[in-house]
């Protein structure tokens, strides 16, 4: 008999060919993340479950799906699921690391640009019929050549996104848990502090992992210290910047703008965040494009068929679990 897969929201199908090849595979149909209690009921009875960042797999989850021997987030973080418990339970959970790199530092790129040159504006406001003809203060952006970079992570993401800092002049400041010896010889990125960073530089961009550590790490007083031009970009995890202090920030001033692709309560944001012309708003985009998003399907894939061999999978962020299972 085959195994039983439950996926939790459509993915591109192309490669899930192999997938099919080797389990029983059931896929969500709707068009939206499930319930709790719909995680609980319609994967009932799997065996390995594809799972997405909107997806709480917490402790009460784990207990009533026995029988599951892998959750495979559909994401580089799995902070959606108790992988501490999965591994005492002898269930794998794995990601999908390194393939969204590129992907998701190109979107912290591409806010930075559309902030500071007024992108989304001037989009709207030529769209809008207003464009009479070239004026000469008219939505007046800034330049990003030659400025100053500060890079929060200095992990793969916050890596790819510092090293295409250096085709633009920029003089690169980093704020890690420690210095990376690795990262400054790619970047030549120089290690500070984070008070320093947020200090002295223009274009600020979070690419941190969500822990309790970092959770709130940019707030009033972060914003306080930031420059009037400063702008911030998150492509990182929402709760890393207290929403609530970035409206602040942006309707007093006290920075440029902002760029965000993840929100501190995702799927709601920040009211007042919807009123605010200095800032960008996508929709958790960073990995989305067809070439990443279909890596990850085949990432995903490889890690649910290792774990149905009894293999540990290859990318699994709790490798205690191996204690619990017969491998």
């Amino acid at each position: 008999m085959k195994p039983k897969v439950y996926i939790t929201y459509k993915i591109p199908e192309g490669p899930l060919k192999t997938l099919n090849e080797h389990c029983e595979v059931y896929i969500n149909p709707e068009e939206r993340p499930l319930t709790k209690q719909e995680l609980c009921t319609e994967l009932k009875g799997m065996d390995g479950v594809i799972c997405m960042l909107s997806d709480n797999i917490d402790k009460e989850v784990i207990d009533y799906l026995k029988g599951v021997k892998i959750f495979a987030n559909y994401a580089v973080g799995y902070n959606n699921i108790d992988f501490n418990y999965a591994a005492d339970m002898g269930i794998a959970v794995t990601n999908t690391p390194g393939v969204l790199t590129n992907a998701t530092a190109d979107l912290a790129w591409a806010l930075l640009f559309s902030v500071a040159r007024c992108i989304v504006d001037s989009d709207r406001y030529t769209r809008e019929g207003k464009f009479k003809g070239w004026a000469p203060t008219l939505y007046l952006g800034q330049d990003i050549t030659g400025k100053t970079l500060g890079v929060i992570g200095a992990g793969r993401i916050g890596s790819n996104f510092a090293r295409k800092a250096k085709g633009f002049d920029m003089k690169i400041l980093y704020h890690n848990r420690k210095p990376n010896a690795e990262f400054e010889k790619e970047t030549g990125a120089i290690y500070v502090d984070k008070e320093t960073l947020l200090k002295e530089a223009d274009f600020i961009s979070v690419h941190a992992p969500l822990t309790a550590e970092t959770k709130h790490m940019i707030s009033y007083n972060e914003f306080r210290l930031m420059r009037k031009n400063a702008i911030i970009i998150n492509t990182a995890r929402g709760p890393i910047i207290d929403e609530k202090a970035l409206v602040e920030a942006l309707k007093n001033k006290q920075i440029w703008g902002a760029g965000l692709d993840v929100y501190e309560n995702e799927p709601s944001i920040e009211p007042e965040l919807f009123d605010l012309e200095n800032v960008v708003l996508a929709p958790h985009i960073g990995s989305a494009t067809t070439e990443t998003r279909e890596k990850m399907v085949e990432i995903a894939v490889a890690n649910i068929l290792a774990a149905f061999r009894g293999e540990v999978p290859p990318n699994c962020v709790n490798t205690e679990y191996r204690n619990n299972i017969n491998i």
